[in-house]
């Protein structure tokens, strides 16, 4: 073994045993990290990213799984070997994770500090006193405010940041040598992102660990990962230090992974995705021309104005005390107004619990209204009977951010698409019925073979896929997109993006489309409001937004996103 490498693996390939008959999850898999080194480990849901970190843990549930070949040295020792005992004393102590999500990772019913504590007193041998006091000490390392107090809470009282954080303060522990990271910052804002990432790189200077960062958005390790690892179906396609891999990717799929986030400038009128890099065979492709056409918006002010909102409020009681008194109000949507133009994309952009969500569900009486008005093509909203507002709900619709917890996992998908019709066409013969969802699952690139699938058996951007043409069934003229690609690969997320603006085009659609992302909103709207606190501080065209950002808050927003430059390597 090279005297400076942490941990190597070797030729590593695991299977999964599955109803469909054997799974290679990782195939022939090998790379080192050396000590105080960051290595990125990339590719899309289903590549073997995360497979390969849990096997390094030992973590890998078998059967099903089953590791055939290869070996994972650390220091010298294959821990693959090794019992199970010893393995106990190397996992969290030397080599730590940080899991994707903090919410499932994190025990529920037991306080953060408790959980943290738990750990220095199984690995530490600390007395209770003594691993509080512990706990408390990296509550406030890694920017907890408050952590004394904090430290009681239980997860579900913590913001997304809070609880990734905390996930962190209880993988540095130990103080280990390794520290795994699975994806720790997708969904999340992206200043908590630009947070986590920052607070990752000062710890790693504090502690000289070395860390595995996997992720499926290259945009996110450029500056944090001295190399890159890009996995492709289960194999590693490309290696090299991460200047290459910005600046010379040689892997066709490297180079889509890199083209298919969207811009703050320069996007071309369709994002490019990894099948115009290379074809289902492997073959690279070369795009065209006149698929990296400039993106030039249409001028739209001419049009006329579909939505009138004025003055809108919505706030949440807070109740305490004996007798369950209001004592104060949540104010989720502040006095809001904006119109938007029919065939326009209104994009709103801000951090989670601003109020866009909120906004989003009031527009659509889905969330009952304080105060204000909502007036749609000349009707007011609020004052329609339910009778009259199943009616109008045919005309405006709704696309969740979770596919999964908006599909009915009982229902196949045909059924769940053809659900909005049975309520809103019942007057068609079923036959009639079942020929409008084929067709529906074919406009969104899916197969109507499939329609027989339950929800499951698909994966996240096929979901969201399934979810738009639910939501297109009534042929509505304005949707609102709720983070509809907020957790997707970003791949998965350039091909729903050019499919909304394909469909935008084909049937003269009006989008309010909601993300924290402020890349992804630049790219597809027309014009930007950014939410604070339950209010528009700034409303303007996507190009002003970017170009001169008026508000302190929009210009934080931008300063956040990952700019894509590589960091010098070690």
């Amino acid at each position: 073994m090279n005297n400076n490498q942490l941990l190597s693996i070797e030729h590593l390939s695991i299977e999964f045993n599955t109803h469909e008959g054997v799974v290679r999850a990782v195939d022939d898999l090998s790379f080192a990290i050396k000590a105080g080194q960051t290595i990125g480990l990339v590719g899309e849901s289903g590549s073997g990213k995360s497979v390969t970190a849990l096997s390094v843990l030992g973590l890998i549930p078998q059967p099903p799984g089953n590791i055939t070949s290869g070996a994972i040295n650390y220091l010298g020792d294959d821990l693959l070997k090794m019992p199970e005992k010893q393995l106990r004393q190397i996992r969290g102590n030397d080599i730590s994770m940080v899991f994707q999500e903090p919410m499932t990772s994190l025990n529920p019913v037991f306080r953060v500090g408790y959980q943290i504590s738990e750990v220095l007193r199984l690995h530490k041998n600390l007395s209770k006193k003594q691993a509080w006091q512990k706990t408390v000490e990296l509550m406030d390392w890694v920017g907890i405010p408050e952590p004394h107090r904090r430290a009681r809470s239980y997860p579900h009282e913590l913001s997304g940041g809070q609880k990734q954080r905390v996930m962190i303060a209880m993988a540095i522990a130990c103080e280990p040598k390794l520290l795994i990271c699975d994806e720790p910052t997708t969904a999340l804002d992206v200043t908590i992102q630009q947070q986590v990432l920052e607070l990752l790189q000062q710890l790693q200077k504090d502690l000289s660990m070395s860390m595995l960062f996997i992720t499926h958005d290259l945009g996110v390790i450029a500056d944090l990962a001295d190399e890159v690892v890009v996995m492709y179906r289960s194999k590693k396609v490309e290696q090299a230090i991460t200047a290459k891999i910005f600046t010379e990717a040689h892997h066709p799929y490297s180079k889509g992974l890199l083209a298919c986030r969207p811009k703050l400038h320069d996007n071309p009128q369709r994002l490019l995705t990894v099948s115009d890099f290379m074809n289902a065979a492997g073959e690279e492709l070369t795009p065209t021309l006149a698929q990296q056409q400039p993106q030039i918006k249409a001028d739209k002010n001419h049009h006329e104005v579909l939505l009138r909102v004025n003055e809108l409020k919505t706030h949440f009681p807070i109740k305490g005390g004996f007798f369950g008194r209001v004592q104060s109000h949540v104010k989720a949507v502040d006095g809001v107004s904006f119109t938007v133009k029919k065939g326009e994309t209104l994009g709103l952009v801000g951090e989670s619990g601003c109020g866009k969500t909120t906004l989003g569900r009031t527009l659509l009486k889905l969330q009952r209204a304080t105060s204000g008005s909502v007036h749609y093509d000349g009707i007011d909203v609020f004052a329609q009977s339910p009778k009259d507002m199943r009616r109008l709900r045919s005309r405006m619709q709704i696309i969740f951010q979770d596919p999964f917890a908006s599909l009915n996992p009982r229902m196949t998908i045909g059924q769940a698409i053809m659900e909005p019709l049975n309520i809103h066409r019942p007057e068609d013969s079923k036959v009639l019925r079942w020929e409008r969802v084929a067709e529906l699952i074919k406009q969104v690139d899916l197969n109507p073979d499939q329609l027989n699938r339950f929800p499951h058996e698909f994966s996240g951007g096929q979901r969201q896929r399934i979810s738009i043409a639910r939501a297109l069934a009534v042929d509505p003229e304005f949707i609102v997109c709720d983070e509809s690609v907020s957790a997707l690969d970003v791949s998965v997320q350039a091909q729903v993006l050019n499919l909304l603006l394909d469909l935008q085009a084909q049937r003269d659609l009006t989008y309010i489309f909601i993300s924290h992302d402020l890349s992804v909103v630049n790219f597809i709207a027309d014009r930007v409001g950014v939410m604070n606190q339950g209010k528009i501080v700034e409303l303007n065209t996507a190009e002003e937004i970017y170009r001169n950002p008026q508000n302190p808050y929009t210009q934080k927003l931008l300063d956040a996103i990952p700019k894509g430059v590589p960091r010098a390597t070690k």
